[in-house]
């Protein structure tokens, strides 16, 4: 295994481990202590977030789209020198089939709810959107111009989720965890990993973005 692979894994590693502890510190309403598993499950407790419901269920419907129909893959993924709005029907279409595809929805339950229930409906999406398309921008310029896969913008609301604790979390060791993900994101970038595109733009909105006044992060105990 050469160091590009060695640091791309390390990285993945890292957003995923601190992630986990991330979103299970968030998913708790008064930092009730329970394990990662469970407490990633409170990210769907009520009230609904509606705009994580809908975009879900609108990957799910894509999903089995690709499925039944495998041609629309090559109809929305970003191709070499591909029209424009490729960079964002990109983002419908998981080019790498079943795998990634459960991967991502499974991603996508966690992150979006989480993400919707600290910055909003709208804000949620907006990160998602430009998280992804300017990842998908990237890489049709040149870093992976064919393929497809909503993983980035995904990956934009989970450095959103970390910056924004950096910043304004109460709990000091979970502030320096959550400052692991931008920089991952960041070395992802060095190693011309479209992932890191969606990290760091993520990262860059979810610090000025406001939340409510009942913000997760102040509710968790030191």
């Amino acid at each position: 295994m050469n160091m590009h692979s060695v640091l791309l894994y390390g990285c993945a590693v890292a957003v995923i481990v601190s992630g986990i502890q991330l979103l299970a510190a968030l998913a708790t309403k008064d930092g009730e202590g329970l394990p990662p598993p469970l407490a990633l499950l409170r990210a769907w407790r009520q009230p609904l977030p509606i705009a994580a419901t809908g975009l879900g269920a609108t990957m799910v419907v894509l999903g089995v789209a690709q499925l039944a129909a495998p041609a629309m893959i090559d109809a929305l993924e970003r191709h070499p020198h591909g029209a424009w709005w490729r960079a964002v029907t990109a983002l419908m279409v998981q080019s790498s089939g079943w795998f990634q595809l459960l991967f991502n929805l499974a991603a996508l339950a966690v992150v979006a709810p989480l993400a919707e229930r600290q910055f909003g409906s709208w804000r949620m999406l907006l990160v998602f959107m430009a998280s992804g398309v300017t990842a998908q921008a990237v890489s049709m310029a040149g870093w992976s111009p064919q393929g497809g896969g909503d993983s980035v913008a995904i990956c934009g609301l989970v450095g959103a989720l970390a910056t924004a604790y950096a910043v304004r979390g109460n709990v000091v060791a979970l502030r320096r965890v959550a400052l692991v993900i931008p920089a991952a994101g960041f070395v992802l970038c060095l190693l011309a990993n479209n992932h890191g595109v969606g990290l760091l733009v993520g990262s860059a909105l979810g610090v000025g973005l406001p939340t409510p006044a009942t913000h997760p992060c102040r509710s968790d105990t030191a």
